[in-house]
């Protein structure tokens, strides 16, 4: 259940995950008929768990702090590096010469055509709104989506059930290489380019890998403090991965903070969104990504889920979780008129599709044990030019003060 390209994706739900086997030196290979897709995995190298670990691999789940100072102290050193090293405020930034990679520029521009495709083919509306940003935010987004999605693919592939803790160690260490521009692999070369032309902190990334390994040891939360940390592992830091890459509109005149806020706000609703539209799929796995504690308020525990059965209960407390969940996308509105305008349209579609999501569920009775909500294709389409106009709103003019707490945790 680590949904990871939240930030960066649409709704497309019905597609797969990609397949494994690129390895150093090879070239993409088609791997499908029915869809096109690609292999994107290679072997990494080795590291030791650091200290965020030590948090996540806690079984009591207590924190010597909260989950929401723990995420915000990410926020608050990523918005310093971009008020570093976006002064200008400039809407595209200066292009730096490329890094040197293993064989040709011409393998990196293939990379980044690469993950172009990828891209188009497994998010389809968030690739159509990227094509109004400029080149270099383009190939970069396109870059970022592609890592997220290999990363993804550790835990949610059709080898997760292969892949230990060490295997994920090698990831990070192939991680941070690559972040000194040292990259394994074309795709990797791609992110390397990336990160060496905008101020992108290995920080989020790292992170994200932290909910790899979380969900290797854990399938319960016992509140939603663990529970708001986990989304933000797994798709609250796709926003603040993106956002240097998006870029702030020059007008933009509130706290770089708050522009990261809302970032991280869009990231956790899209992976709440994420959790209770597939509550039945996930409990089929003898997985609950619910509170412990909210359930046992509700009067509900994990054999009512294994149940799947609607109940007057569940509709309580899933009335409950919605609200949560669209109190977070209301605050992600917040900063996504911040961005760059020709950044804003792939985010736009991606909170108006994903919210959604919550509609259908209270279409489907709150069924979400054996009924999947998607939404439709013509909603789809009309949310597009819904979209774009909003995208065309220049951010408010009003002064905002950065708050950490975004949203309610009970």
């Amino acid at each position: 259940m680590s949904a990871a390209m939240i930030w960066v994706v649409s709704s497309n739900s019905e597609v797969g995950f990609l397949a494994k086997g690129f390895f150093r030196g090879e070239k993409l290979k088609k791997v499908g008929k029915k869809h096109k897709c690609y292999s994107l995995f290679s072997e990494p190298g080795s590291r030791k768990p650091g200290l965020v670990r030590r948090v996540v691999a806690n079984p009591s789940g207590n924190l010597a702090i909260s989950s929401e100072q723990l995420v915000y102290d990410v926020v608050l050193k990523q918005a310093a590096l971009v008020k570093e090293q976006m002064r200008s405020r400039e809407e595209d930034v200066e292009v730096k010469p490329d890094i040197v990679v293993p064989g040709t520029l011409g393998l990196l521009s293939e990379a980044y055509d690469r993950c172009g495709e990828v891209c188009a083919e497994y998010a389809k509306t968030f690739y159509l709104g990227t094509l109004l940003m400029t080149p270099e935010r383009r190939k970069a987004i396109w870059a970022i989506y592609v890592w997220c999605r290999r990363t993804d693919e550790l835990v949610d592939g059709p080898n997760a059930s292969h892949i230990t803790p060490k295997a994920l160690d090698r990831w990070e260490s192939r991680l941070e290489d690559l972040f000194n521009g040292r990259p394994f692999d074309m795709l990797d070369a791609a992110l390397s380019d990336t990160v060496s032309k905008f101020p992108v902190d290995i920080q989020p990334f790292k992170d994200m890998i932290d909910g790899m390994r979380m969900d290797l040891k854990k399938s319960r939360y016992d509140n939603f403090d663990e529970l708001y940390l986990y989304c933000y592992y797994v798709a609250g830091t796709v926003g603040l991965m993106s956002v240097p890459i998006m870029g702030i509109a020059p007008e933009s005149n509130v706290p770089t903070e708050i522009v990261y806020n809302a970032a991280l706000a869009l990231g956790i609703a899209n992976q709440l969104t994420n959790i209770l539209r597939d509550v039945g799929e996930d409990a089929r796995r003898g997985r609950v990504y619910l509170p412990q504690d909210e359930l046992a308020q509700a009067g509900l525990s994990d054999e009512d889920i294994f149940a799947m059965k609607v109940t007057d209960k569940w509709r309580v407390f899933m009335r409950k979780q919605i609200k949560r969940a669209r109190t977070f996308f209301d605050q992600a509105e917040e900063g996504v008129t911040q961005l760059s305008s020709a950044s804003r349209w792939p985010v736009w579609a991606s909170l108006l599709l994903y919210r959604q999501i919550l509609d259908e569920i209270e279409a489907n009775d709150y069924n979400n044990f054996t009924k999947r909500a998607y939404v439709s294709k013509p909603k789809k389409i009309i949310a597009l030019p819904v979209s774009y106009a909003k995208s065309l709103v220049p951010p408010p003019s009003r002064k905002l003060a950065p708050n950490k707490h975004h949203a309610t945790l009970g």
